[in-house]
């Protein structure tokens, strides 16, 4: 049992060494000549580093975690999420998979004091941040910060090749599972509406860039969209002092969530994937359909101010730049604004990822294996990867590229075909096991086939 009242990393590495966890770092798969690693994983964030975690903990020690940013001031809950809390109740399970000396309360307390958990009502986001660097640490998972991943090919018996570079060179390394835990942009990139598209970064940005608030002291501020990020985004210029701050948003009232949330059936999520088509496509839809809610926190911390404005059934017509400023025409009204933030969510196209544009004209994608019924069509989910049950890509034209299947996604690209959020906290739980449990039973397969076929003086087998 868990001392509470023990030094968080002296109980972290207590627990860690009881159940074997580093002891020597014993790998389990074969090694097979001129192959860099086991599994790349990209993405050092909490999805990253806990694939990773999971990984070594069952004997994948040849695991390697690439980052494009910096360092880990540039992850997500440091530089890009602006919401002051998350949004997940602070008791579900997170990165620490079942570890009870790994969670976040043990670090909480240890940190803030004793019982100090039990006084707060939802994570702020900074404590979160901190707690996945402590979380890392104590679990030993290196980042190689800084280094970006350009481009996938198969190389032979059952390798992948990646193409890397950092800011002085470029080099290809070989592994045989490549996971890609690139949260919310995942297997695409932000969703750019058709009329801000000509918009330049001078007056434009979406929520998922970087956004120099300071800069928009005294400015007026258009933000199109009206979901979570949207409003995040909308009261982080307020509080920076923007002059005026419009939101707006297609639909005739704001889709705000239940006062203390909802969350769904766990147990369903958990089985989403085990749905027929049919079913899986008609959830997503409706759930796209409805709209993309925000919670009443976020609304409020934006209504506390005189100099917002909500602007509902408002679709937007067109937006230009003139004189360095954005002429906006909407359904409500033609008006001139210093910038704007587009809060418009993110599609899953694989052949919009650069990193994925050798392999994308192979990728199955749902429009591939799933004609929508009439009335039911989405441009968005059909385009986002169809993916088998351990995460990995299939193929668009069976036979022609059975090495997708050693590519796994574990980001939002996955939600389509799990009907969740995957790579967002609720999904680590049960998530990350099902992934590694993937991972490793195609490893140690195709060891055994090798071995096999060796053992028979035979040629070796394709593994996949």
């Amino acid at each position: 049992m868990t001392d509470l009242s023990e030094n968080p990393d002296d109980a972290a590495q207590r627990s860690l060494h009881l159940l074997g966890y580093g002891n020597g770092d014993a790998n389990w798969i074969a090694p097979l000549d001129d192959t860099d690693h086991d599994v790349v994983v990209v993405g050092g964030g909490q999805s990253g580093v806990a694939i990773a975690y999971a990984l070594r903990r069952a004997g994948v020690a040849r695991t390697s975690v690439v980052d494009a940013g910096r360092d880990e001031s540039d992850l997500a809950w440091q530089s890009r999420a602006r919401n002051l809390t998350l949004r997940t109740p602070k008791t579900v399970s997170g990165p620490e998979l079942g570890n009870p000396a790994l969670t976040f309360q043990v670090w909480f307390d240890a940190t803030h004091g004793e019982r100090a958990f039990d006084g707060i009502d939802r994570i702020a986001t900074s404590d979160w941040a901190d707690y996945l660097e402590w979380f890392r640490r104590q679990v030993g998972i290196e980042v190689r910060h800084g280094v970006r991943l350009t481009d996938i090919e198969s190389a032979d018996d059952g390798r992948l090749r990646l193409h890397l570079e950092n800011d002085d060179r470029t080099w290809t390394e070989d592994t045989r599972k490549l996971v890609l835990a690139t949260g919310v942009s995942g297997t695409g990139g932000p969703y750019i509406p058709t009329a801000v598209a000509a918009l330049s970064d001078r007056v434009f940005a979406h929520t998922a860039d970087e956004i120099d608030f300071d800069a928009l002291c005294d400015r007026s501020v258009a933000v199109l969209g009206a979901a979570a990020s949207a409003y995040d985004a909308a009261a982080t210029a307020l509080e920076a002092g923007a002059g005026d701050v419009h939101v707006y948003t297609r639909r005739p009232e704001l889709v705000v969530a239940p006062l203390g949330g909802t969350r769904p059936n766990p147990l369903a999520q958990d089985v989403f994937h085990l749905l027929d088509d049919e079913e899986r496509w008609r959830q997503r839809w409706r759930t796209a359909a409805q709209g993309a809610n925000v919670p009443p926190e976020s609304v409020e911390r934006a209504a506390v101010f005189e100099n917002y404005y909500l602007h509902l059934d408002a679709e937007w017509l067109s937006a230009s730049e003139e004189d360095g400023r954005v002429v906006v025409h909407a359904a409500d009204g033609t008006r001139t604004f210093d910038f704007v933030i587009a809060g418009t969510g993110y599609q899953q196209d694989p052949a919009t990822r650069p990193e994925l544009s050798t392999i994308a004209p192979y990728v199955a994608r749902w429009a591939d294996i799933y004609p929508a019924p009439d009335g039911l069509e989405s441009e968005l989910l059909a385009s986002a990867p169809y993916l088998g049950s351990g995460y990995e890509l299939t193929e668009r034209e069976p036979g022609a590229a059975p090495w997708l299947g050693d590519i796994h996604v574990f980001s939002i690209g996955a939600a389509v075909s799990f009907g969740r959020p995957v790579g967002d906290i609720p999904s680590l739980r049960v998530g990350v096991p099902r992934l590694v449990e993937a991972i490793t039973r195609d490893l140690v397969l195709a060891d055994l086939r090798r071995a096999r076929s060796t053992a028979v003086g035979g040629p070796v087998d394709d593994v996949r």
